[in-house]
């Protein structure tokens, strides 16, 4: 029996609506707003790493030309922000939190940390005045990496502390596998880095604060991945109950983790516009956005893998270092636990211990970048897996194999907790061997040989849990020029959401895509709303306006079956009209709108609440070929097979995980934050961060072999991490094999930049 698609609804390849808005210009930033008689702030932040610091006088910045306002931390009231993200330590306690305040208050602990602010006419203005701030600063001694922040010598970051210690978080049963790695044959192990990262987004952040004097309240205008947090968190900060303060959200142009967290800035620009009464702009440069964003993954890691005489894994041990930088961000302490969560993968390992130190250092606070620690978790296992199988003498794909969780295990319960609801792992793993010709790839690396080259293939196969437990509500409204209006609480930062969500509206309404409209980004419209991260919007939104899909519809039919005197079961909605059943008996939705007798009619509701986490999962398959003369690495092909549950939308799907992709490979080849021992970032422009770049990148060959959810309503499993997820160790893998066949070389740092690459080729040789 053949399926039919439905033109608009779940499963069609619909263009994005929201194109022609970017592509033509027409979006709306934060920083596009320009209300009059607008200021701007300008922050002064520390030049060094560590420091104790007086400030000596502002009185030459007061008096400077165009400054209203200047502003230390002797002179406001704010609260710190605040991290609620700690997690128990194995005697049940929870680690006191290292705040971030607003301004610092006698010492800064990182580069970029702010010490006063300048409110003026012009950007310009402010900054030539806070250079006239008169500060003494006594330097003091910083730490900065993280593999030294636990030595013996390191100095401290917090001294009342007593540690560089931040936290101790572990997982697993340390006795069971202690006892696995007694009776094993073989153990392998691994040593490696996880380099830190600078998110990038294209649009840089930025905020406007306004004093609305009718209402007697503040309103931001701000870039984020959700309104809701944003007003609760800063309305904690000012002093003031959430009603006194609306945040809106206009277009984003990226998020992925960092514009999910509250920034000092907002809090001050919000702070000026009510000492004011004006408003007050701030807007970061890209040399801000490097020093101060939250940075992403840096882990120090030692893994081994306790195997039998036939390969098949016995036990995972883990001990991990997680730099958290100089202060506790929004979830900073989270993201290490989460990503150990997953530490077994999709492999069936009963015993299981990870310990986990959270460390201060010198540097910018580290928080979730895309995936969240589950890209962490994939590279440190499937690094290791590779390891394992070069020592047993077992091709990638076998020892896999060997141990995949089977299909008939399910559900299945991880040495973590985590409650695996399906999976085919081996279904989509042999599907990506075939379409990546892993069979044929010998006689590729012998050409290769030929011209002088090292060829290389490897791959990685992967779950992830995102989607994770909650619900999002959804609320539509059908208007009186028949249109549909869909309000929700998650925000888009480029995903495609107005398009995703009006598939699943459509289809309830049998109504054309581009008479619905999808509302995001404003307190006033909506009471709650969980903003967009984990890959959470459309597995948990999506299902819910879904469900105001249904509870609209019925309404609409009711009011059809009055006005048409029919029963509301022979009601039949068509192409925004509700029709009679086999009849041309009809009225358009405008006309439903304008016959409702209430307000409410006219309403729908739904919210699914989801008990569980999704479990996305894939293969992904890289071949490189690499120039022993220069180090360069070249990819030549590129193969996905995932497992993403129910699809939305094709279309949407591959832009998520190209995406994803791509930052993958720059974390594998080219990006590396890296601080200097004295805590001054070294990598803080495009000149020195090596961003991937067009020609870096291949074709992807993706597809998907899906298994639906039975966590989720509609089967989704959530899609927007999996890309980074798998990339980064595919590529690392390809990497290893083509230096381990040529130099016997089985590890090199990420990134494997050419220098890297040439410098081991170099030493092997």
């Amino acid at each position: 029996m053949t399926v039919q698609t439905p033109k608009f609804g779940m499963g069609a390849s619909v263009l994005r609506k929201e194109d022609d808005t970017f592509i033509f210009g027409r979006g709306r930033y934060t920083d596009d707003f320009a209300p009059a008689g607008m200021l701007h702030l300008y922050v002064l932040r520390s030049p060094t790493a560590r420091a104790k610091f007086t400030i000596v006088s502002t009185e030459a910045a007061k008096a400077a030309p165009g400054v209203h306002l200047v502003l230390t931390a002797a002179d406001i009231d704010l609260g710190d922000l605040k991290s609620g993200a700690m997690q128990k330590q194995p005697d049940g306690s929870r680690a006191p939190t290292r705040d971030i305040p607003i301004l610092c208050r006698d010492e800064v602990s990182y580069v970029g940390d702010a010490v006063a602010c300048v409110v003026a006419e012009s950007r310009a203005l402010a900054q030539d005045a806070a250079e006239l701030i008169e500060i003494d600063y006594e330097d003091l001694e910083p730490v900065a990496l993280t593999a030294q922040a636990l030595d013996a010598d390191a100095p401290l970051v917090w001294p009342e502390h007593g540690s560089n210690r931040a936290f101790r978080y572990e997982l697993g049963d340390a006795a069971k596998t202690d006892a696995a790695f007694a009776k094993a044959k073989h153990v392998t192990r691994t040593v490696f880095r996880n380099n830190r990262l600078v998110c990038n987004y294209m649009e840089p952040r930025a905020a406007l604060a306004e004093w609305n004097a009718e209402e007697k309240r503040l309103v931001l205008t701000v870039g984020s991945q959700g309104v809701h947090s944003m007003q609760r968190i800063l309305s904690g900060v000012l002093g003031i109950a959430p009603a006194g303060l609306r945040v809106v959200t206009p277009d984003v142009g990226g998020g992925f983790g960092p514009k999910t967290f509250v920034y000092r800035e907002y809090a001050l620009v919000l702070d000026a516009a009510r000492r004011l009464g004006r408003p007050v702009k701030w807007a970061s440069d890209r040399t801000e956005h490097f020093l101060t964003d939250a940075q992403g993954r840096d882990n120090e890691v030692e893994a081994e893998m306790a195997m039998d005489a036939d390969g098949r894994f016995l036990g995972l041990r883990v001990g991990l270092v997680a730099n958290l930088g100089a202060y506790c961000s929004q979830y900073g302490p989270f993201i290490p636990y989460v990503g150990a969560t997953m530490s077994t993968g999709v492999y069936d390992i009963e015993a299981l211990h990870v310990g986990i130190d959270g460390v201060y250092t010198n540097t910018c606070p580290v928080d979730a970048y895309r995936g969240a620690g589950r890209p962490e978790a994939a590279y440190l296992l499937e690094k290791l897996v590779d390891a394992c199988a070069r020592d047993m003498n077992l091709s990638p794909a076998e020892i896999r194999r060997r141990n995949f969780i089977r299909p008939e295990q399910f559900p299945y319960t991880t040495a973590t907790g985590r409650k695996y609801d399906v999976g085919e792992f081996d279904g989509h793993m042999t599907l990506a061997l075939e379409r990546a010709d892993w069979d044929g790839f010998e006689a590729r690396r012998q050409a290769s040989k030929a011209a002088g080259r090292l060829r290389g293939i490897g791959m990685a196969t992967y779950v992830e849990a995102c989607a994770f437990a909650g619900s999002e509500a959804a609320h539509l409204t059908l208007n009186g020029d028949g249109t549909v209006t869909l309000f929700i609480g998650t925000q888009t930062n480029g995903q495609g959401h107005a398009t995703a969500y009006s598939q699943f509206v459509a289809e309830k309404l049998n109504l054309p895509i581009e008479k619905i409209h999808v509302r995001q980004g404003d307190t006033d419209e909506l009471d709650k709303g969980g903003g967009t991260g984990g890959s959470r919007s459309i597995p948990l939104g999506g299902v819910s306006a879904a469900y105001a899909g249904d509870n609209l519809a019925e309404k609409i039919k009711k009011i059809a079956a009055d006005e048409l005197e029919a029963g509301a079961a022979d009601i039949e909605l068509v192409d925004g009209t509700a029709r009679i059943v086999g009849t041309d008996r009809s009225l358009d939705f405008a006309a439903i709108a304008k016959a409702a007798k209430s307000p409410d009619d006219l309403k729908g509701f739904g919210e699914f609440v989801q008990d569980e986490a999704t479990y996305p999962n894939g293969t992904h398959i890289c071949e490189v070929e690499i120039d022993p003369v220069t180090g360069t690495t070249e990819i030549l092909r590129y193969t996905i097979v995932d497992d993403f549950g129910a699809v939305v939308n094709p279309i949407l799907l591959a832009g998520q995980v190209h995406g994803g992709v791509v930052q993958g490979i720059g974390q594998a080849l080219t990006e590396d934050a890296v601080y200097g021992e004295d805590g001054q970032l070294l990598t803080a422009s495009f000149m020195d961060y090596g961003m991937p770049r067009a020609d870096l990148i291949p074709f992807i060959d993706f597809s998907t072999r899906n298994v639906p959810s039975t966590t989720n309503a509609l089967g989704i499993k959530g899609a927007g991490e999996a890309g980074t997820i798998g990339a980064t160790p595919a590529v690392m893998n390809a990497v290893t094999d083509a230096l381990w066949q040529a130099h016997r070389i089985g590890h090199i740092e990420m990134p494997a930049t050419p220098l890297r690459v040439w410098q081991a080729i170099q030493d092997a040789a």
